[in-house]
């Protein structure tokens, strides 16, 4: 967040809708939280300038372009300087098969999931674009067989208790 904001229970039940329909008007917002519109949009925009809400994006299915086969890579540079870590971040970042990249603590730095047509892409871009690449020490490739999102609205606290 942007700023520090406290969070009530209508604003979790806006953030909640929305994760689930970004798209939805904020009259349909308003009514399903049982809000005037006014008061609704003007949540919804405190909540996106106080940074609670980052932004709206489409949800794209990776078969639409061919890509049937996810897979997460495990990877292990082989040093932890800020500038190894952002060029590794930079190079993951900027290949089109790269869903998401995820810097973690632990035996390795980096998660890479990434959607590609087939095994023998998978194999290759392991090979070209990670095992070759200087930072990396070591990897491991997991594949994805089902992916479902969950929403952080649902682990919510109860506000209830406060």
């Amino acid at each position: 967040m942007t700023q520090k904001t406290t969070l009530d229970r209508t604003d979790f039940e806006i953030l909640n809708v929305l994760q689930n329909d970004a798209r939805i008007s904020n009259k349909e917002l308003a009514t399903l939280i049982e809000l005037a519109p006014s008061s609704c949009l003007e949540r919804v925009r405190r909540l996106q300038a106080a940074g609670v809400i980052k932004g709206y994006h489409a949800d794209i299915n990776p078969e639409a372009f061919n890509a049937a086969l996810e897979a997460i890579f495990s990877i292990r540079v082989r040093g932890h300087s800020r500038d190894q870590i952002d060029r590794f971040l930079e190079h993951a970042g900027a290949l089109s098969e790269t869903l998401n990249v995820f810097h973690i603590a632990g035996v390795n730095d980096f998660l890479v999931h990434v959607a590609v047509r087939d095994a023998a892409h998978l194999r290759d871009l392991a090979l070209d674009a990670f095992t070759g690449h200087p930072e990396v020490d070591h990897m491991e490739t997991t594949l994805v067989f089902t992916h479902t999102k969950s929403h952080l609205t649902k682990r919510a606290p109860d506000l209830e208790s406060r």
